[in-house]
């Protein structure tokens, strides 16, 4: 194995392993830990799947393996099994970021439900995310670059349990947000928009540390295939997402 590729520790193999699916039939499938690590070399370097080096194996069981199981939803439910397992309670927050898509992101099947691009100012996706007080991400949702970030944030902090704390910017600043995370026992630690009428007060020593969820974000865009889309499909891209997301701070 060449010095400059990936390969996945025994340490990092033995967090993954528990995760994969066992009902294999047939033919038994490569072997897991090669073929994980090639998916995680291309998404890493941005190269195609096609020039995913032959160190990994077949360059289409490379990509069939990682579709397949995308499809299934493997490599979400990886992410979302080991982040449960180290949620910090006492403070969460949460933020979302653009991603730059690719001119072959275009023309996924299904149109534009099964792409989650947006459809003004070019092509582009959005990453929603939560973070831990350790800027550690524990839950993701994507949608097309146009959403603004106040809907989807109901959807997000469903998701996990309630922590004491949810810092936000001023997307998040509104009524029925601050009434749900009250609801939920978690305090707002958000700023108010410039027209707010009844003004609310907020924690600024503990908002100071939102640069958190903004370097879990930088740290994700390290993978080439995160920091732009070249998936058609929605899913396929969350899934990288995801993987990346499992890898940096869950494995």
């Amino acid at each position: 194995m060449r010095k400059n590729l990936f390969w996945l520790s025994d340490e990092q193999w033995g967090r993954i392993e528990p995760h994969l699916p066992t009902d294999v039939r047939g033919v038994e499938r490569a072997d897991d830990r090669r073929v994980i690590s090639g998916i995680v070399h291309v998404l890493k370097s941005g190269c195609r799947w096609c020039d995913c080096p032959p160190e990994y194996g077949p360059a289409t069981t490379i990509y069939n393996r990682f579709v397949r199981w995308a499809r299934r939803g493997v490599w979400e439910n990886l992410f979302r099994e080991l982040a449960g397992q180290g949620r910090a309670m006492e403070m969460q927050m949460i933020d979302s970021t653009h991603v730059k898509a690719h001119r072959s992101a275009a023309g996924g099947k299904r149109g534009s439900k099964s792409r989650l691009l947006a459809a003004r100012g070019g092509r582009n996706t959005k990453i929603h995310a939560l973070a831990d007080a350790k800027g550690r991400l524990i839950a993701i949702l994507l949608t097309g670059g146009e959403a603004h970030d106040y809907p989807i944030a109901k959807r997000l902090i469903r998701r996990v349990k309630p922590p004491k704390h949810m810092l936000g910017d001023t997307a998040y600043d509104g009524d029925e947000l601050r009434e749900n995370l009250d609801e939920r026992g978690t305090k707002p630690v958000i700023p108010n928009r410039s027209n707010r009428v009844r003004l609310f007060s907020f924690n600024k020593r503990l908002y100071k540390l939102r640069w958190r969820i903004e370097s879990a974000f930088n740290r994700l865009k390290d993978f080439r295939r995160i920091a732009t889309r070249y998936d058609k499909l929605a899913r396929n891209y969350l899934a990288s997402v995801c993987l990346a997301a499992a890898l940096v701070w869950w494995i």
